[in-house]
């Protein structure tokens, strides 16, 4: 296997335990395996499979595929729409194509598959059913089982309610918006949809009789991402299996994929979730993703700064030997990034302000411009 470098420590390779097989946990786990680590991932549940719907990923996040060498397997079955239309009231009020800078659509699976697919080649040790309940920062984590794993790197990418993170005590602030998100995947049903422009991403809102939006994302010619928008407040809105007539009163233009919409009983009612920590690293532990900064999805760059996060993770190590100097090296780096990301997400969330159109301003597109592999503003 070809490695970029090699770390080693005393002839030791180094090794990483990571928690969590998300986007965040897998791009950590290929990037520190590409440069020389021995990696450990565990995955709670049994198997590696992606939870949620669609996903996007900017310019920032393109670059970590190709700095994995997983882009061009992502590229092939997902989607770049020519614009993202926005409308009020089933009216457009702009179309914004972003000068040209690289983004695309696709269902979460596929990003997964890819990522999951890459870590097994690149010869990480991936362990289902297999959960870290607590980490200590001197290099150490606890599984469910009750082994206790030592490592030279923790990383904590189990999610919002991450237990790495908990267990150790990082000091952070949680809070939950009134809105929340319905995300489904179903058939792209273009034919059915008739005229339009039905390759957009379309994101439709609706303030009277009530508040109501769906964003209408194509991931490839087969698949739809639905993103069905409601204040947690109205019981109707929030239901699922959706409420068809419910939707249909408000958009009944989309009814071909709404009666697919229906259909899925498996559908999730999520409020939207932000936190913020005073630190991401402690000792030898370090976290990434929503268990970092999770945060509303009103710009769709949670994912694409978790795997920017994580991606610039292993190349600080490859260039600080000493992991305890590495991570707050790492994070007084990235952060600043994120920290725009994260309360640019939270305001556009509470004021509802992409139902404005033309909401992608320079300062929202300066963070999708972020080149990891290179460390610098691109494009």
């Amino acid at each position: 296997m070809k490695m970029a470098n090699v770390n080693k420590r005393g002839g030791r390779t180094l090794h990483a335990e990571i928690a969590g097989a998300g986007f965040a946990g897998l791009t950590a786990a290929i990037a520190l395996r590409q440069r020389g680590w021995s990696v450990t991932l565990h995955e709670k549940g049994p198997e590696l499979r992606a939870f949620g719907a669609g996903i996007y990923l900017w310019h920032n996040g393109l670059r970590v595929l190709e700095g994995l060498g997983v882009l061009e397997d992502v590229l092939s079955g997902s989607h770049t729409p020519p614009s993202y239309e926005t409308w009020r009231h089933n009216k457009s009020v702009s179309k914004e194509t972003f000068n040209g800078l690289p983004w695309r659509i696709m269902t979460r699976r596929h990003l997964h598959e890819a990522l999951a697919n890459k870590a097994r080649a690149e010869g990480v040790e991936v362990r289902v059913n297999s959960e870290a309940v607590a980490a200590d920062p001197a290099g150490k984590v606890t599984l469910a089982s009750g082994e206790v794993r030592e490592a030279d790197l923790v990383v904590g990418a189990d999610g919002v309610t991450s237990k790495v993170r908990d267990s150790i005590g990082f000091k952070q602030d949680r809070w939950i918006s009134v809105d929340g998100l319905i995300r489904l995947i179903v058939p792209r049903k273009k034919k059915e949809l008739g005229c339009g422009e039905w390759d957009n991403t379309i994101d439709m809102w609706n303030f009277w009789p009530r508040v109501q939006r769906i964003l209408y994302s194509p991931c490839n010619d087969q698949e739809l991402y639905l993103g069905l928008m409601a204040p947690a407040a109205d019981e109707r809105g929030s239901k699922v299996p959706i409420d068809l007539e419910y939707w249909l009163e408000m958009f009944p233009f989309l009814e071909p994929v709404l009666v697919e919409a229906a259909k899925l009983q498996s559908a999730r009612y999520d409020r939207y979730e932000t936190t913020k920590l005073d630190t991401w690293n402690k000792g030898k532990v370090a976290l990434v993703g929503d268990a970092a900064h999770a945060m509303c999805p009103a710009i769709a760059q949670g994912a694409g700064c978790a795997m920017v996060n994580a991606y610039s993770l292993a190349m600080e190590l490859a260039e600080i030997v000493e992991v305890e100097e590495a991570l707050p090296s790492w994070e007084k780096r990235v952060r600043p990034i994120t920290d725009l990301c994260q309360a640019i997400s939270g305001e556009y969330a509470a004021n509802r302000s992409l139902s404005n159109g033309n909401m992608f301003t320079p300062r929202v597109l300066e963070i999708a411009r972020y080149d990891p592999t290179r460390r610098v503003y691109s494009w």
